[in-house]
């Protein structure tokens, strides 16, 4: 194929088709041409090849790769024969060509030395590295960017990235996806050399580009010493995958609120909720879900990260929000060791469940009922229904699927202390809803595959019947004077003995009649079976005379009879 020097980037024509050469042209057969030519040869660019120089009977007189380097020059500028100037000009990196070249285009007459003869035919096979020219800047091309681009890398950011760097015929020398580790930097201040420290400004996080850069702003005259060598242009293939600044705090976006927020988090609060944790790119690290569990904490107290106690402050009960995090309020230089790298930007999304205080009491919202007379205290017997959940919803129990309403003694620890403060001074047909933390509900452990550990409790509840209470440490009283002949009455057989029959039917007749009362709530036999043995100073299984006696002469305290 017979080139123009006029053409920079000639067309390709089949050898047989090509037409005559004047014998004093040069003469270019391409052996091998790439399927991307981004850039061609022109006057003025410096060039990287590899050749082998051999005369037309096939004799080697000279090899680039004999030497182990390149062939480093500009085009046209004379530093060339004559001939090798017009040849290279329109080549292709990666680009093969066989090139002829007549005497007076190479050393001519004279010929150079023992080395070529006078009007020598020269053949070289030239093979394309590098072109770049001394007014090349950085080349940026982006092959992918998110949707989504919250920011993009500024000087002084801080960046992790992956790459492959390869030079600018595709040869790898370097690349982090093999280290398994990304590179992580500043931007912009020194730290990289100058063409990455350029070709990264502007990035977003996900978003993938190829920065091309001239030796001038890579390394230079000198290479690297080992992979790159002297004046290569480099190509590196680099996909952001965090970036943030020193300068960072927490951002927050709130994603859901719920209709109504009574209350908002504060410092000191203990909170459950759910999240999953990712990195700045979306890689998962970590989920509460997962476990099925919500993690349960103190926040502004320095329990979690210093990001995420920060975050979690000013939250509703059912707000969703993502909380993004700069190294520096979370696992810093060194991450986890695992599944966090060092220096990571974490993305939290939560989702809040319950929180409260240790200060907290029982909230109780009430609907009383139009009359509203006896009002419950301790010791009385209520009987009530109740809906029980979480606070963010989620139903625990209800009485109503039982049948019946929950009937429990006000006072006796039958149920949660939150629910006892709830039930006083309620009267019948009364409506109420309370709040109860977990230090007045099941505590930190809650109820094994009911209740979570550190619940908050929300109880509808409606009292449908109450009966008075006798005085506190009293299980009996009477309703009028006692009979002086007390023992005798019980006493039927008239054996100066009262046993436990004669006791339990005596008693049980006076609660019958209307003179004495039970303590409600309370299994009627177990409270008289106590009655005796309390009368039974000797626990012999009998109560005497004198046994009464003595009892009914101690101080009044707590005594039945």
């Amino acid at each position: 194929v017979i080139y123009n020097s006029t053409l920079l980037r000639p067309p390709s024509f089949v050898a047989c088709n090509a037409p005559p050469v004047p014998l004093d042209d040069i003469v270019v057969e391409k052996t091998f041409t790439p399927e991307k030519c981004d850039r061609a040869v022109q006057q003025g660019d410096f060039v990287r090849y590899h050749y082998n120089g051999m005369f037309p009977d096939g004799k080697k007189f000279d090899s680039s790769y004999d030497r182990g380097t390149t062939y480093n020059v500009f085009v046209g500028r004379g530093q060339l024969i004559a001939g090798m100037d017009k040849a290279l000009v329109g080549m292709c990196v990666n680009e093969r060509s066989l090139v002829k070249i007549p005497p007076e285009l190479a050393y001519g007459k004279n010929g150079y030395g023992d080395i070529i003869p006078p009007d020598s035919i020269l053949h070289f096979d030239v093979l394309m590295l590098d072109i770049w020219n001394p007014e090349d800047k950085v080349q940026i091309q982006t092959y992918y960017k998110p949707e989504k681009c919250g920011r993009a890398v500024e000087v002084s950011d801080y960046v992790r990235y992956h790459y492959n760097g390869t030079l600018l015929d595709g040869t790898l020398f370097d690349s982090s996806h093999t280290r398994m580790r990304t590179y992580d930097t500043y931007v912009g201040i020194g730290w990289l050399i100058a063409g990455m420290d350029q070709g990264l400004l502007g990035m977003c996080v996900g978003e993938k580009r190829i920065i091309t850069m001239p030796p001038s702003l890579g390394y230079g005259e000198h290479g690297d010493g080992s992979d790159i060598p002297a004046q290569a242009s480099l190509v590196f293939d680099v996909v952001l995958l965090d970036l943030h600044n020193p300068k960072d705090e927490i951002t927050v976006e709130v994603q859901s609120l719920p209709d109504s927020c009574p209350r908002k988090s504060k410092e000191g609060d203990f909170m459950r909720y759910h999240y999953n944790g990712t990195l700045l790119d979306g890689t998962f690290f970590d989920s509460s879900y997962s476990r099925n569990r919500t993690y349960d904490t103190y926040i502004g107290k320095g329990y979690v990260i210093a990001g995420m106690d920060q975050g979690l402050l000013g939250v509703c009960v059912g707000e969703r929000r993502r909380i993004t995090i700069p190294p520096h309020l979370a696992y810093g230089e060194e991450g986890t060791g695992t599944k966090i790298p060092g220096s990571a930007v974490l993305v939290f999304e939560v989702l809040i469940i319950d929180f409260h205080n240790p200060s907290d009491t029982v909230q109780i919202t009430k609907e009383k009922p139009e009359q509203c007379g006896y009002t419950t205290k301790r010791g009385d017997f209520v009987k009530y229904h109740y809906n029980a959940s979480l606070l963010d919803g989620t139903y625990i129990d209800s009485s109503h699927r039982y049948g019946k309403t929950y009937d429990v003694v006000l006072g006796a620890g039958q149920v949660i202390p939150g629910m006892e403060q709830g039930l006083m001074e309620m009267c019948v047909g009364e409506k109420r809803k309370l709040v109860v933390p977990p230090h007045l509900g099941y505590g930190e452990r809650g109820v094994d595959g009911e209740v979570p550990g550190s619940a908050v409790l929300v109880f509808d509840i409606e009292l449908f019947g109450v009966e008075e209470g006798l005085p506190e440490g009293y299980m009996f009283v009477w309703n009028e004077d006692v009979s002086p002949d007390l023992f005798k009455e019980m006493d039927r057989n008239k054996d100066l003995e009262v046993d436990p029959t004669e006791f339990s039917d005596y008693i049980q007749q006076q609660v019958n009649e209307g003179r004495g009362r039970l303590a409600p709530g309370f299994d009627p036999h177990r409270i008289i079976d106590s009655m005796y043995h309390n009368q039974d100073r000797n626990k012999d299984g009998k109560i005497t005379e004198e046994e009464f006696k003595l009892k009914a002469e101690e101080a009044v305290a707590h005594d039945e009879l």
